[in-house]
């Protein structure tokens, strides 16, 4: 007898909120720093390298610790790990705005990365067990990416807002209300829930996944700014190996870290491979697409973040809406289409030029609305996948290969990018040699260049600069297209057996999660939830309603 997945009620939704505000607050904290570099190099007086580790160890830590994250809150409890990430998180944030040293706000950032790896796979699991209904699931997974995004956004400008009424510290005090919101109503609003049989953490392969992800994501990241070099290979084949190392442990370990059984699931790999690329040319363009608002039509920073707003906006809609029509058409084909579509937005934008801003904000909107069905659709099938109590280290994964799948775009793109810039401005007649070096490797090197310059030199330097970039811009849109028309035709294809999430079987393997993998799943979640659960939950989701939803429209807004 197949049995109905059970509805999420009130309860349910309003924990959603309380989750979208950390995932919200942790995407902000990835590109909020970027306006308060000035500032804080003013008042701290950062060397070089100091400055790029205050802005980079965050993101490096992020993608370092998720695996043993999402392990972690498999086994202790993904509520427990939660709360726990955002009373560190917090405290944290507090350290950051008042470090009063270069080493302090580095290792405050850190520590702030780190405590960022428990939230991100938590939230996600936790919307795994409370949302059994594979709609609401794919709903609810919408409204998750949608606060991704928006806190993506808003980074920059909340950044911006902040800094011209405080000093640059403020920008990281904002996430400490909010954090201590989610401390107060979690415990009474999100359910528990750990795996029965929950074993000893290995910190050897703990260690080890920290070391692999965060050499690979150095030297790709790496070799995206600077081209590759012989301590950027060196990094990314040691990342490597430790990896090959630490799959072979976890082959052999009684009681491994990350189950690679996982990987046995064609359907899960298959949606975090289409993830990782669908995240990997996003990245990618959006690299060019800021080089393009601030050096060619010369934005400053807050005004080119400014005009990533229509592209944001764009996409919020299609994340809250696809689950909807997944519910009449297979996901696979909806995925495919969202690619296609993404396709067109790419072809858009090999046509912009020098005075193309509207161009290009229209190619970015189609771009960011096809890329984002694809993320929701994606994600949630990823997660489906697997079973509930694994649902912490799918969502690990899943994160994790975002992150590589960035840093990879980056890296690959922007080497093509640079390899057609400097194929575009090997004429550097009348430039001095030391300036000429400069302005061949990107156009913000020819930008500084022209200062040095005779007018009538500099203004013949930028024209073939900014001609170049522009040619660098449109053969990486064309990659990107290709790749995703590609991309489009093998989720078609291998995914199509995926069924509508409307628990039809209508496929070879019926839905995403069938009717009776359902009924097994809520039992699953009975069985895993923790005893000690507030049995007054209910009472406390009515009393902190209120509460919670304004929390979520004032971080939001």
């Amino acid at each position: 007898m197949v049995v109905a997945p059970a509805k999420a009620g009130r309860r349910e939704w309003i924990g959603l909120a309380m989750l979208a505000l950390p995932t919200l607050l942790v995407s902000m904290d990835l590109t909020v720093l970027h306006l308060a570099v000035p500032a804080l190099t003013e008042d701290l007086r950062p060397s070089g390298t100091e400055l790029l580790w205050i802005v980079d160890v965050y993101g490096f830590l992020i993608a370092g610790s998720l695996v043993t994250a999402g392990t972690l809150g498999d086994r202790i409890g993904r509520r427990k790990l939660l709360l726990f990430g955002a009373a560190a998180f917090g405290a944290m944030s507090v350290l950051a705005a008042f470090a009063t040293s270069p080493a302090t706000l580095i290792v405050a950032r850190g520590l702030l990365g780190v405590a960022g790896a428990t939230l991100m796979p938590s939230t996600m699991a936790l919307i795994r067990n409370m949302f059994h209904d594979e709609v609401q699931r794919s709903r609810a997974i919408g409204i998750w990416m949608t606060s991704f995004m928006a806190g993506a956004t808003l980074g920059p400008l909340v950044g911006g807002a902040l800094l011209n009424a405080f000093w640059w510290g403020s920008v990281f005090l904002m996430g400490v209300p909010v954090m201590a919101l989610l401390l107060v109503f979690g415990p009474k609003l999100l359910p528990e829930y750990r795996a029965e049989e929950a074993g000893r953490v290995d910190l050897v392969s703990a260690l080890m996944s920290l070391v692999a992800v965060l050499a690979v994501v150095f030297g790709v990241k790496r070799a995206a700014e600077h081209g590759v070099t012989v301590l950027s290979a060196a990094v990314f084949v040691a990342g490597l190996l430790v990896g090959w190392a630490f799959v072979r442990r976890q082959r052999g370990a009684a009681e491994p870290l990350l189950d690679l059984s996982l990987f046995k699931n064609a359907r899960f790999n298959l949606a975090v491979l289409a993830l990782v690329l669908n995240t990997g040319v996003m990245m990618g363009i959006n690299f060019f697409a800021a080089q393009y608002l601030q050096l060619v039509h010369g934005l400053s920073p807050l005004d080119a973040g400014l005009w990533t707003l229509p592209m944001t906006l764009a996409g919020i809609p299609v994340a809250l809406l696809t689950p909807n029509l997944a519910r009449r058409v297979r996901p696979a084909y909806i995925m495919a289409a969202g690619l296609l579509v993404a396709a067109a937005g790419f072809l858009i934008i090999t046509q912009v030029d020098e005075s193309g801003l509207p161009v290009l904000v229209c190619g970015t909107v189609v771009m960011f609305m096809g890329l984002s069905a694809m993320g929701v659709l994606g994600t949630t099938m990823a997660v489906s996948a697997t079973r509930p109590e694994e649902a912490g280290a799918a969502s690990a994964i899943t994160s994790t290969g975002n992150e590589l799948g960035g840093a990879l775009g980056l890296a690959v793109l922007g080497s093509i990018g640079s390899a057609v810039y400097r194929a575009g401005t090997e004429d550097s007649a009348g430039i001095p040699t030391d300036l000429a070096g400069s302005a061949k490797e990107s156009l913000g090197g020819a930008v500084q260049a022209v200062t040095y310059l005779p007018r009538q030199v500099g203004d013949r330097v930028l024209e073939a600069a900014r001609s170049a970039f522009l040619d660098s811009l449109h053969v990486v849109a064309l990659v990107c297209a290709v790749v995703v028309v590609l991309l489009a035709a093998a989720v078609a294809v291998l995914l199509r057996d995926t069924g509508r999430q409307d628990g039809s079987q209508d496929g070879t393997d019926g839905g995403t999660d069938g009717g009776t993998d359902a009924g097994a799943e809520a039992a699953a979640a009975g069985t895993g939830a923790d005893t000690t659960e507030d049995t007054g939950a209910d009472t406390a989701a009515t009393d902190a309603g209120t509460a919670a939803k304004a929390g979520a429209e004032a971080v939001t807004s």
